[in-house]
């Protein structure tokens, strides 16, 4: 891929990202998302072949973004716990500060692919890419830390996730930042119970 063509890809994809925030998976159009590049729609889909391999960057950027703000606010050598409360307390207040549009699409996008055939496993390449990326930062911090955890690092992964999704989709539903971040605060009590490091 030339430069140009680089830089052609990560101006679709940040305007794929915006018209995903703005309109959510039904209204994320190849046209839509060609006008929002300033691009021809021939342009894109010389680019991209279909709207589900521009989902999956979407995605992939997404998670990539996600993964560079969490592992520039932890301290691995601290630990799994504090990879769990700081990483899941920096993933929550980035959901507040940046709205809750991105992470409604992809609870939509996760839907509409498990639903039809066309969704190419968009549901399975945002919750593995999200668990994988959990399960890594664990996976260090317990390294770093010489730390065991009670539970396997890939199951830990799921159950942050699961609980987070879920807490996500009650504020979403019901917008309180107060109770919200009690909740939050109880749920990683939890997890960190589960987890329960220990040293080697």
């Amino acid at each position: 891929m030339t430069h140009e063509a680089a830089d052609r890809h990560d101006q679709v994809v940040a305007a794929a990202i915006r018209v995903v925030e703005a309109l959510g998976a039904a209204g994320t159009t190849m046209d839509a998302v060609a006008a929002e590049a300033g691009v021809s729609p021939e342009a894109l889909a010389r680019d991209f072949s279909s709207r589900d391999e521009l989902l999956r960057d979407v995605i992939t950027r997404v998670v990539d973004d996600t993964s560079a703000a969490l592992r520039e606010s932890l301290d691995l050598e601290q630990g799994i716990e504090h990879a769990l409360r700081q990483g899941v307390g920096t993933f929550w207040a980035r959901l507040l500060d940046g709205g809750t549009g991105m992470r409604v699409a992809q609870f939509e996008l996760a839907l509409y692919s498990a639903r039809t055939d066309a969704g190419s496993g968009l549901a399975r390449l945002e919750f593995a890419r999200y668990t994988d990326l959990l399960t890594e930062l664990c996976a260090e911090a317990a390294a770093f830390a010489g730390e065991e955890c009670a539970v396997p690092l890939d199951v830990l992964g799921r159950l942050v996730l699961g609980v987070v999704d879920g807490l996500v989709l009650q504020h979403i539903a019901n917008p309180d930042p107060a109770r919200s971040q009690r909740d939050l605060a109880h749920a990683l009590d939890m997890l960190v119970a589960l987890a329960a490091p220990r040293r080697r």
